[in-house]
């Protein structure tokens, strides 16, 4: 995963998780759906990862 990409996936999982704690204090349904969200971004973003090394051409 090239730097740029890690970035943004890294200020978008912590801009999730800080959604998710604000949002224990207003509404527990809200918090669910958005600790779903983060948990389910995380995932993508390592499966993601774990895609581009896969298919990256091996180097000679």
């Amino acid at each position: 995963m090239s730097k740029p990409l890690a970035l943004i996936y890294s200020l978008l999982s912590i801009a999730l998780m800080t959604g998710t704690a604000i949002a224990i204090s207003y509404n527990a349904w809200l918090a669910i759906a958005l600790g779903v969200a983060t948990c389910l971004f995380i995932g993508g973003g390592f499966m993601l990862k774990s895609r581009l090394k896969h298919n990256k051409p091996a180097e000679r």
